[in-house]
């Protein structure tokens, strides 16, 4: 087996992190039911690649995921930090003696669990007693309480542990003491760069992280994703590094993620010299520090071609992060599909592909670029849709900012997944008729990749029940486009919609140049030109010229790499 250690670092990191954890929880559910669709219960998937098997001091068995999360302290609302399988007596405190005084004791309150945490509860407890209720009269009962909690959770989420149906090992989840949630001055990187390295934080860190990866056999890398919008990337850089000392043959694929709420806020003068001077260095740092880097975070999701078929709203996190999260589960399915024997092919899965694999072919020696392009169609194309409508190809729209269109590259490397797709009369499509699909899309296709891997799975992407309501009304049951709207609400979301097919393609191209040169423009001209307006707050993070100009460099390199002539023209 070749296992992956997950790592995420900062509030929305995390909000990716929690439905990304759900739709793992909610597969395993659905494998288990004998009632659920044969697709779910056949999805071909190794579990294990994510979930570490482990057991409790009373000897219960637990399936925990193999994972690592930071965030300010305060930031997992109403779980506790050791999770809730291993339940921890908190020590006595012992009388001090030589104080003779009184004492006073100040405790707050903790943070009452929400409609869907309850609901939890409620169900675990009911699952252990043997004078459970009668089926049909819980359907009934689950009926109206599921839309109690989709209410609930669509206008009361404030913590990603608020809709997270996954239960945690202790050693996953680490809050940065002294850092609370409130904390508003917390927005650059060398503030990260020194929570981390302070309060022995950097230690405590390295040590969970080495707890999951000294149990795996065959480790085959570490999917990190990384809120780089303040001083959480700060916190990922320093441990990056750390990482990349101990483990030096360990691949790193790095999602660098953004919440577009952010570019809500209004931004004066200052304000956005220090965003993007920012920006360029976090990217500049965090790309010297993985093998491949995903940059995700539309300005505005909700007003992208991405969201065609989805109503978001940009100002929740709880809404986004789902888009990024179901494209980061689509990418990552063929580092789990199982592998099949050397003659044997499986009718479930194609394609299967380890981390170090992707990370050969997109930043290998066929491109030798790191800096990816992550496209999506969400929810998938029917592969029988006429000329009208929209085609496989056309369907995809970028996740990642600033990225030119049209663009005709003849060295472009790409993989592409797909999985759950549907044909005609919203039939399960077999893994040779989307291979036929997807090779019919480029002989069509004025433009071809030189190189393209594709993945097959005939699972879709299952809706959990804590998913936001952010389908359109143009959704069906199982995520087929339907010709005409249903009448009603605008959104729908998972007692409507039960799976989506989705399509998931990364590629090594000229189309992230506009992307990598903004970066370097911004940080030439606020931070390192004769009288650059940001130099001074440079050094106010703690960087020297030289530091500054390394970054250039740096990022220089990632521009050359896609456009050799910028090296002679910028000399």
């Amino acid at each position: 087996m070749r296992e992956i250690v997950t790592v995420q670092v900062g509030n929305y990191a995390n909000f990716i992190g929690s439905h990304f954890w759900n739709f793992q929880d909610e597969l395993l559910g659905l494998a288990e039911s004998p009632e659920s669709d044969q697709v779910f219960r056949n999805h071909g998937l190794d579990m294990d690649v994510l979930y570490r098997t482990g057991e409790t001091q009373q000897g219960v068995l637990t399936y925990t995921p193999r994972m690592v999360s930071v965030n300010f302290q305060g930031s997992l609302g109403s779980l506790s930090s050791h999770g809730s399988l291993y339940n921890q007596i908190p020590a006595k405190s012992l009388d001090v003696m030589t104080w003779k005084g009184r004492v006073a004791t100040h405790a707050s309150e903790p943070l009452r669990r929400n409609l869907f945490l309850q609901s939890l509860s409620e169900e675990e407890q009911e699952s252990m007693d043997k004078a459970a209720l009668d089926s049909r009269n819980y359907s009934s009962q689950g009926e109206i309480q599921d839309k109690d909690i989709v209410e609930c959770l669509e206008n009361d989420v404030q913590y990603w542990t608020d809709f997270s149906k996954v239960h945690y090992h202790p050693q996953s989840l680490y809050e940065l003491s002294g850092l609370w949630v409130e904390i508003q001055d917390f927005d650059n990187y060398a503030l990260g760069k020194d929570a981390f390295c302070g309060h022995q934080h950097g230690e405590e860190i390295d040590d969970r992280l080495r707890f999951f990866i000294e149990e795996c056999d065959h480790i085959q890398g570490i999917q990190c994703v990384v809120d780089d919008s303040g001083g959480f990337s700060g916190v990922a850089a320093a441990f990056l590094e750390n990482i990349a000392d101990e483990y030096p043959n360990v691949p790193v694929l790095l999602y660098n993620a953004r919440n577009p709420s952010l570019n809500m806020d209004s931004k004066g003068r200052k304000q956005a010299i220090s965003r993007n001077l920012h920006n360029a260095v976090s990217f500049s740092r965090l790309s010297e520090l993985c093998k491949l880097i995903i940059p995700v975070g539309l300005p505005s999701l909700s007003g992208s071609r991405a969201s065609q078929f989805l109503c978001i709203k940009d100002e929740k996190p709880y809404h986004s992060s789902a888009v990024y999260a179901s494209a980061m589960h689509s990418f990552s399915l063929p580092f789990r599909m199982k592998q099949s024997g050397p003659s044997a092919e499986s009718i479930c899965t194609s394609g299967a592909l380890d981390m170090y694999g992707i990370v050969q072919m997109l930043a290998g020696q066929m491109r030798q670029n790191m800096v990816t392009v992550l496209d999506v169609a969400m929810p998938a194309p029917s592969l029988s849709v006429n000329q009208a409508q929209l085609s496989l190809l056309r369907s995809l729209q970028p996740l990642t900012p600033d990225v030119a269109e049209d663009v005709e590259d003849l060295h472009a490397v790409e993989t592409m997944n797909i999985h759950g797709a549907v044909t005609s009369g919203n039939q399960r499509a077999s893994i040779y008729e989307v291979k036929d699909a997807v090779q019919a899309a480029y002989d069509s296709s004025m433009t071809i990749p030189k190189f393209s891997h594709l993945s097959v799975a005939t699972c879709p992407l299952p809706i959990p029940l804590p998913f936001p309501s952010i389908f359109g009304n143009m959704v069906g049951q199982h995520g087929e486009l339907l010709e005409t709207p249903i009448s009603g609400s605008s959104s729908r979301g998972s007692l409507e919609v039960q799976s989506i097919p989705m399509v998931t393609r990364l590629r090594s191209s000229t189309a992230v140049l506009p992307f990598l040169e903004s970066k370097l423009g911004n940080l030439r001209k606020l931070g390192i030109d004769r009288g650059a307006l940001g130099a001074s707050l440079l050094q106010s993070w703690g960087f020297g010229k030289d530091e500054v100009e390394d970054m250039g460099e740096t990022l220089s390199k990632l521009v050359v790499t896609l456009k050799p002539q910028y090296s002679s023209d910028s000399d």
